[in-house]
């Protein structure tokens, strides 16, 4: 892949603005069961009139701790060229604290696992033993906000298995979403280089190589995981990267939304895993329009993309 080429660099910001505009759309209806929902067309930006939508009061086109917690995870990214767990962990905490990378100065919605590791880390503890890392640790938190990384990253695969593992260190310490987050990098990784949606079976033999006991271990749990066949869209790690995975064989980027959101529950987090890939694929230019138009702190997105073009750029 050539950064400076146009063409990828339109997926590069593809999958940025698809990663939050999932997640602005998904906000709307989160908590909520299938049966709950509005029919598959009526998902939208704004819901239908007869739905209250979740966090009513947030103002339309607001992304939530996905994105927020994604664009940290960009930001420290450019500001070291590279990831310092440190860094990154003290700008997510600026986000929990200080509400940085919102489009609104409005932290509404926190994860049990990000929010209980953050207030460690404020009281000292050290970055890489603030998170829980029991096999109950395993929520979203760090699969949602990893897809940057990808859009970050020039070096090889090894270099991008080990990274994505990293980067969830801070808030999830168990090794199941180290290896969701390494499997779903590559995935993206081959998405971004081939145009096409890779086969999950060959990129998780191309994953093997790098990992190790454990790991070797939770990746078979993970390919072999009952939620593979029947996702829920909950926000167990394992469950949300098939949920995203199984939204997205539609031909345009708003039925992928829907169909992540029509799983119900996490609504928010599947359709910004799922939407990540599927801006990836449609590029920013086939993105829908009216729903950019209402995405809010765009201001903040194209600052972070100006600086990724000029570094992609001078590494090419």
């Amino acid at each position: 892949m050539m950064a400076n080429d146009s063409l990828d660099f339109n997926r590069i910001k593809g999958g940025l603005y698809g990663l939050l505009l999932g997640d602005a759309v998904g906000r709307c209806y989160e908590f909520n069961p299938p049966s709950q929902l509005p029919d598959f067309d009526a998902i939208d930006m704004v819901p239908p009139t007869d739905f209250r939508p979740t966090y009513a009061y947030v103002p339309v086109g607001t992304w939530t701790d996905d994105g927020a917690q994604a664009l940290a995870l960009l930001d420290s990214l450019l500001e070291h060229n590279g990831l310092l767990l440190d860094d990154f962990a003290e700008k997510l905490c600026q986000w929990l604290d200080n509400n940085r990378y919102t489009p609104d100065g409005i932290v509404f919605d926190c994860g049990i696992q990000t929010r209980a590791a953050l207030n460690a880390i404020k009281q000292g503890v050290p970055v890489l033993k603030a998170a829980g890392n029991d096999e109950y640790s395993n929520g979203n938190g760090a699969l949602m906000r990893v897809l940057p990384l990808v859009l970050w990253h020039q070096g090889d695969d090894e270099e991008l298995v080990r990274l994505a593992m990293q980067q969830g260190l801070p808030t999830h310490g168990h090794p199941r979403s180290a290896v969701v987050c390494a499997l779903y990098c590559l995935v993206a990784k081959r998405l971004l280089e081939q145009g096409v949606m890779p086969e999950v079976d060959d990129v998780q033999q191309q994953l093997r190589v790098y990992l190790s006991g454990s790991e070797l271990q939770e990746l078979q749990s993970i390919l072999t995981a009952h939620q593979r066949i029947n996702p829920k869209g909950s926000g167990y790690v394992v469950d949300t990267f098939w949920s995203a995975l199984a939204s997205l064989d539609h031909d345009n980027f708003k039925d992928v939304i829907r169909s992540a959101i029509m799983l119900g529950n996490d609504t928010d987090t599947t359709a910004c895993v799922a939407g990540g890939l599927a801006g990836i694929y449609f590029g920013y230019d086939q993105l829908p329009k009216d729903w950019l138009e209402q995405l809010k702190g765009q201001d903040i997105v194209e600052n972070l993309l100006a600086k990724l073009a000029l570094q992609l750029s001078s590494k090419s």
